[in-house]
Parts: C-alpha cells; structure tokens; sequence
C-alpha cells in the first residue's frame, strides 16, 4: 500500500511540468505558424505583363514595376491586373468558325438593306485603378459602346459602301466614336482597333442578288474604261486630222490670196499701160484672152476682092509686136497678122 501511494504521489507531481512543457511547445508551433503567415503576405511579385494595385485603408495605388515588392500583410492587399492586348468579336464567335451571332451581326443601312456585319475589336487596359474601381465590368461596357458604334456608323451608310469600297473609312469612323466616348466614361480601359472581318448579306437569295449587282458594276466599269480607251484613242487622231485640215485650208487660203494679189497687182499694171496705149494694149488682151479660150482655132481671111482665102492658127495673131516681117509674111499672103486679128474682130 505504501508503495502504490508513493507511486501516486510521485506520478502526481510530474503532470504540471508535462502541461506546462506542451504548452510552450504550442505557443512555438504558433507563433512559428504567424510568422510564415505574415512573411509569406508581406510580398508580391509582378509580372512584365501585369500591373499590380495596391489598397491600404480603402486607398488604392498603381504599381507598374515588374518584379518583387513588399507590402503590410493584412493591412495592405494588393490585385494584380493583366494588362497584355486582348480582344473580343462582334457578330461571330472565335470558338466555332463560320457561325455568326445574328442578333449581333445584323444591320440596317442607310437604304433600309439588311446586312450581316462582323467585327474584331482589341483593347488593353490603360489604368488599372480605374479599371478595378470606376465601373463593375469594362470589357463588358466597352463591347456596349461598340456595338453603339458600329451600329449608328453603318445606319449611315449605304449597302455598297459596306460591302465594297467604304470599309476603311467606316472602321475609322467606329474607332474615332467609341475613343471619345471611352474618354467620357474614364473606365481605365484603352481600345486598340476595331476592324471589319466579315460583310455579306443575311440570305443566301439577297447573296446571290448582290452578286449579280456587283457582275453587272464590273461589267459596266470594263465598258466605261473601254469607252474611255477607245475616246483617249480617237481624240488625238481627230485632233491631228482637224489640225491638218485646218493648216491646209489656211494654206489653200493663203494661196488664194496670194494669188488674187497677184491678179489685182497685173491688173494695176496692165492698167496703167491701157492708160498710156490704149488702142494697143486693148488688142494685145483680146489677143490673149483669145488664146486662153480657144487655143486650136483656125482663121480664115479672105482678100478685099473675095477671091483669095487663107487659113492661118490664132497663134500667129498673138506673137509678140516686135516679131519680124518674115514671121508676119509667112502667116499672110494678103496683109499682116494685125490686119488679119482686126478683120476677125469685126
């Protein structure tokens, strides 16, 4: 009994050195647990594409260098922000190719045409505070604004314009309204580009019809650009012909000229000698004249008593005054060429 006792006793006095040795033994463990805790929340790191904002007391603060930085665990918190190029479509889904969302891709120009529209915007976020804090869901506010955008642009244009030539200048337009309104709102995000992937007609009929709209511009574009060859062609050609009859009739009108100047120019001068021999220079324009009008004619003369006759050509009356009398002779038995050109004359 002594020795259960004793036992007892002494088992008794090594229990509040046990208690006491696993209690400091938890206290350690904790304290070892907070303090991997608190040096495990005391840090951050930031990627080259990520930018990071750091909330102390409800305040935010950009951070936008990469690498590793140091924050007060539980009184800091930090949210890091992606701020790479992403984008989302309009009109058609990435995930299935050639399926298009046609409540988003549907349109309406300008000339009450209906169209299918599909778009392709990219956007970074430009200010990650503003991003995190100024709006719930900018990706989703951004994709109203463009769809607000595209929208009032293509009601603005006609159906042709969309599907052909007016396709650069309508995704600037789009560009240039959703950037002013995206300034407005200040929602930290920033929209890249917008472009037009895809234009077509809603049916397969209105396809077809389109494309036989568009066979017939080629066809009349290729005639246009026929006709103006052939007119680019002709208009030279008749430029030159009309020059080269104008040129000749100028000569041909300078010739006549020339021509009556030199008539008017003998006429003066045959005047002036009628006026100094009037007689002779009568008979030698007579003589003249005669032998431009009638060049073969013969002459007959016959002698005062009627028995004589000679026949002679009218160029023996039209020799010059200074021929010999053998010449006159010759062509006259009965008198001289002067006798004879006056008989004829009466």
């Amino acid at each position: 009994m002594f020795n259960n006792g004793q036992m007892k006793q002494e088992g008794m006095g090594k229990n509040p050195f046990n208690k006491r040795k696993a209690s400091i033994g938890v206290k350690v463990f904790l304290v070892v647990v907070v303090l991997l805790v608190l040096a495990g929340n005391s840090y951050y790191t930031i990627q080259e594409e990520e930018q990071a904002v750091v909330c102390t007391f409800g305040s935010p603060k950009a951070v936008t260098t990469p690498g590793l930085h140091f924050k007060i665990p539980f009184v800091q918190t930090v949210t890091k922000v992606n701020t790479t190029i992403k984008g989302f479509t309009i009109g058609y889904s990435l995930a299935e190719e050639n399926v298009t969302a046609a409540d988003d891709a549907m349109m309406i120009t300008s000339d009450y045409n209906f169209i299918n529209v599909d778009f392709y915007a990219a956007y970074r976020i430009a200010d990650p505070v503003k991003a995190l804090y100024a709006s719930e869901d900018p990706v989703e506010i951004l994709k109203n604004i463009a769809q607000n955008c595209i929208r009032t642009t293509i009601g603005s244009y006609t159906v042709d314009s969309v599907l052909t030539t007016g396709k650069n200048e309508i995704q600037a337009n789009i560009t240039q309204m959703i950037l002013e309104k995206l300034e407005s709102y200040d929602i930290g995000i920033q929209l890249i580009s917008i472009t037009i992937q895809d234009a077509e007609p809603p049916t397969e009929e209105v396809s077809n019809a389109f494309k036989e709209v568009e066979t017939a511009k080629q066809g009349k574009e290729t005639a246009l650009n026929n006709a103006n060859k052939y007119r680019n062609e002709q208009i030279p050609k008749a430029e030159a012909n009309s020059d080269e009859i104008i040129q000749n009739a100028e000569a041909a009108k300078q010739e006549r000229i020339n021509e009556a100047n030199g008539q008017v120019a003998r006429f003066n001068s045959m005047y002036q000698e009628y006026i100094k021999y009037p007689e002779v220079t009568k008979k030698r324009m007579f003589y003249e004249a005669m032998e431009d009008i009638l060049p073969d004619i013969k002459v007959v003369i016959e002698s005062s008593d009627g028995t004589t006759s000679t026949i002679l050509p009218l160029d023996s009356f039209v020799t010059d005054n200074s021929s010999s009398d053998d010449g006159r002779t010759e062509n006259s038995g009965t008198g001289n060429g002067a006798d004879a050109a006056q008989t004829e004359e009466e």
